[in-house]
């Protein structure tokens, strides 16, 4: 039984501190692992985010992190971002691709497996008082404005964007998933409970797969039942949703 806890903006994580960054390490170590086990042959698939190949969105990914290795990076690219005056997160992917365009595929892992510790370092030792703040910009989730604090940019999203793009490579390659209950079901948990939240509708939930679970939300309600990984696609808008599978879920 999921008892939904009401979202208060600005958004906070919802998982205790040690938990959220060791999702963080083992997160980046198995990014890690998925790109070096890449063929050359790999990099220029098509992803599911439009105009990216897997090369492009890797560069995205050493960006954020790259961001969270160093505040000083951090504050440049949402420094430019904002200054290109569109989405805000449009913008600062774009930047982040756009800045590794000439690093060789090689390149981009190496870097990726060096910097990956410094992020998760960056990120835990983030003093709470600045965690507490709200993030300068607002995000646009299921058609309107929220604030996010610094503390869920760090916790939550910086965790769930590289799990949500392993998935994206692993589809457009082939390449081995590797999924497990101890960390991506926590994951996928957290992202139950924040679902949950947002449409505030009585529901059962059976996600299956090694990431799954089960989860009553009220009493009543509609039975849902998928795989673990197209849940989070439905609700990201990756994969068709119907009803509840509608409301989004930012990653």
């Amino acid at each position: 039984m999921i008892t939904a806890r009401p979202l208060v903006e600005p958004l906070t994580p919802r998982l205790p501190r040690p938990t959220a960054m060791q999702l963080a390490a083992t997160e980046y170590d198995r990014v890690v692992g998925l790109l070096r086990s890449l063929g050359p042959e790999h990099w220029s698939a098509s992803t599911e985010c439009p105009g990216w190949d897997v090369r492009a969105m890797a560069a995205h990914m050493l960006g954020m992190v790259e961001m969270a290795a160093s505040v000083r990076d951090q504050m440049r690219q949402v420094r430019i971002a904002r200054r290109r005056g569109g989405l805000f997160i449009d913008e600062l992917t774009a930047l982040q691709v756009e800045e590794r365009e000439g690093m060789t595929p090689v390149q981009i892992v190496e870097q990726y497996a060096t910097r990956s510790p410094k992020a998760v370092a960056g990120r835990r030792r983030t003093p709470g008082f600045i965690r507490r703040r709200p993030m300068p910009v607002t995000q646009r989730v299921n058609g309107r404005d929220e604030e996010w604090s610094i503390g869920f940019l760090l916790d939550t999203i910086l965790t769930r964007d590289p799990w949500m793009h392993r998935i994206d490579i692993v589809r457009a390659t082939g390449a081995t998933h590797v999924l497990t209950s101890e960390h991506d079901g926590v994951i996928v948990a957290d992202v139950v409970e924040e679902w949950a939240a947002r449409h505030g509708q009585p529901c059962v939930l059976h996600l299956t797969g090694p990431a799954g679970g089960s989860w009553t939300v009220g009493g009543g309600g509609p039975a849902i039942e998928l795989d673990a990984v197209e849940f989070c696609r439905a609700i990201t808008g990756r994969a068709a949703g119907d009803g509840l599978l509608r409301t989004e879920v930012p990653f």
